[in-house]
Formats: C-alpha cells, sequence, structure tokens
C-alpha cells in the first residue's frame, strides 16, 4: 500500500471524527484550543489504535467484528444526537459535546473509530507498514479534529441556539451513514 493511499484512508476515517468534532467547537465558547487538543487527542488516539487493533486480531476475528461494529457505532451516536435534539427542543443545555468528560469522549471517540478497527483487520492481508498506517491515521485524524472545533465554534456563533441541534442530527447521520456503508446500502 503506497503513502498516498495510507493517507487517504487515515483521511476518509478521520471525517466521522471530523463531524463531530464540528459538533464539539458549536458548544465551545472560549476553550478552543484546550478543547480542539482534547477532541484531536480523543479521537486521534482511538483512530490510531483501532487499526492497531484490527490488525492483530487479524482474520481469525473478522466475522464476528463485522457483525455488529456498525450496530454499536450507530447506537451510541444515534442515543448522543438524540439526546443533544431533544434538549434543544427542550431548551436545556446539554452536556454531550460541552462538558468534554472523559465518559463521553471516550464513547465517541469509540463510536467514531469502529470502522478504523475493520479497516486495521484488512491491513493484516496488504503488504502495509502498521506503524506507518496507524500513526498516520492517527496524526490526521488529530490534526481535522482540532482544525474542526475551531471551525465548529465559528458554525455555532452563526447559528446561535441552532448549533445543538444540528450537532445532534450530525451525530445521528454519521451513525446511519456507518449503518447504511456497512449493510451494503451506500
Amino acid at each position: 500500500m503506497s503513502i498516498i493511499s495510507i493517507f487517504l484512508t487515515a483521511l476518509a476515517l478521520a471525517m466521522d471524527a471530523f463531524a463531530v468534532s464540528l459538533s464539539i467547537g458549536m458548544k465551545s465558547k472560549n476553550e478552543r484550543i484546550k478543547n480542539g487538543l482534547k477532541a484531536g487527542l480523543y479521537f486521534g488516539i482511538f483512530q490510531g489504535a483501532m487499526p492497531l487493533i484490527g490488525w492483530l486480531l487479524g482474520i481469525k476475528f473478522t466475522n464476528y467484528i463485522v457483525k455488529f461494529d456498525h450496530w454499536i457505532a450507530f447506537i451510541l451516536l444515534a442515543i448522543i444526537g438524540g439526546k443533544m435534539i431533544y434538549e434543544a427542543i427542550k431548551g436545556e443545555e446539554s452536556d454531550i459535546t460541552s462538558d468534554l468528560s472523559v465518559k463521553v469522549m471516550t464513547i465517541l471517540a469509540i463510536a467514531t473509530s469502529i470502522d478504523a478497527l475493520a479497516v486495521g483487520v484488512s491491513f493484516a492481508f496488504l503488504n502495509v507498514s502498521i506503524v506507518l498506517a496507524a500513526s498516520s491515521i492517527a496524526i490526521i485524524t488529530f490534526i481535522a479534529c482540532f482544525i474542526g472545533v475551531f471551525i465548529g465554534q465559528k458554525l455555532g456563533d452563526v447559528l446561535g441556539g441552532k448549533a445543538e441541534f444540528l450537532g445532534g442530527i450530525i451525530l445521528i447521520l454519521i451513525g446511519t451513514k456507518i449503518l447504511l456503508e456497512h449493510l451494503g446500502i451506500l
């Protein structure tokens, strides 16, 4: 696998985490750098670790992982997105993308990096340097998410109170996209 292919794979894998980072940014008021670093680190570490885990699991467990990974991602993102939409409609402030607790960030990072696990399994069958691939995925995801928080904050300033509602829609759409891709519909 060429460096360009690894880069493009890393960029594609980073897009779900980037979209969630936009949602985080929409809720960020003053702590852009702190929240950008936090999003970048969580998503970057998980996106980089999952291909490594998938590579280590290899073919032996592929059938078990691929059967349910998309459902886990869909359910987690739909619940979090639904909660954000509900609280936006009720006029309550959601803590999902504004508190950025370890629990919330870990759930979001797992949900957006499950597809990287499957990619890691495929790396086991290709002539891929897993260290180069995993580190490239982690670095590109970190950069994308850091930038995503900044872009999201600008969008949040423009959208005002609609930002949380839009953030919830984005999370549900990401979960739906993951599910439909794995079901072969997209």
